[in-house]
């Protein structure tokens, strides 16, 4: 295999519509260039006392999280993949991440960098494109079982301490990097942070870092 000409340290979470914006044009450009994308489950809000925290109540976070939305979909490359009218109409609270992220890890325990990202971009669309309830533990197994992660093991591990401690130390390491909002991509040689923008300008982004990196 082929040296990564730069690695990213990719800090996401399934909930957030600026991350399902990001994530394909990372995809793109890893076709392109020799990259080693790390990813890092950064969740937001952990629990749904955190959400209320966070928003006053679970009805004023669910149309805030979509004002969100809207503004993601502006600057989608496929806008059509955000369905906020499906999820307005959608009968449960807006969910917070946590159990997706623990899937994520789990994901990445089976199949490592690649299964860890085959699995945030499933759940993604499961949650921004088919109104799915993503903080429910049957639903997340479901879409793990779709795309072929062993289920059995996977319900297992979201369960366990090893799980809960890999996401933790996500959350250790996002600190230690002075993370604090999510999509956050860091070039390791550089030190870096890359702007969620439109594909040819991350493209740009990529090559002034490659340059530095020399």
């Amino acid at each position: 295999m082929a040296r990564p000409m730069l690695t990213l340290d990719f800090f996401h979470d399934v909930v957030c519509g600026w991350c399902f914006n990001l994530s394909p044009r990372l995809r793109t450009l890893s076709s392109e260039f020799a990259l080693e994308i790390i990813h890092h489950t950064f969740v937001l809000q952990e629990t749904r006392e955190q959400m209320i925290a966070a928003f006053g109540s679970m009805p004023e976070a669910k149309e805030t999280i979509l004002g969100h939305w809207q503004a993601c979909k502006a600057a989608s490359d496929t806008p059509e993949r955000i369905n906020i009218a499906a999820m307005r109409a959608a009968p449960f609270e807006y969910p917070w991440g946590l159990v997706a992220a623990k899937a994520c890890k789990a994901a990445e325990r089976q199949g490592g960098q690649e299964g860890h990202w085959a699995l945030f971009d499933a759940l993604q669309q499961a949650h921004l494109t088919d109104a799915r309830n993503v903080a429910d533990p049957k639903t997340v197994l479901d879409v793990a079982a779709s795309i072929g992660f062993d289920g059995e093991l996977m319900e297992r591990d979201i369960q366990s301490d090893r799980i809960a401690e890999a996401v933790s130390a996500d959350q250790l390491q996002a600190r230690q990097l002075h993370v604090r909002s999510v999509p956050t991509v860091i070039v390791r040689e550089t030190g870096m942070r890359l702007i969620n923008t439109p594909l040819e300008d991350l493209r740009e982004q990529l090559l002034a870092n490659m340059r530095l990196a020399l």
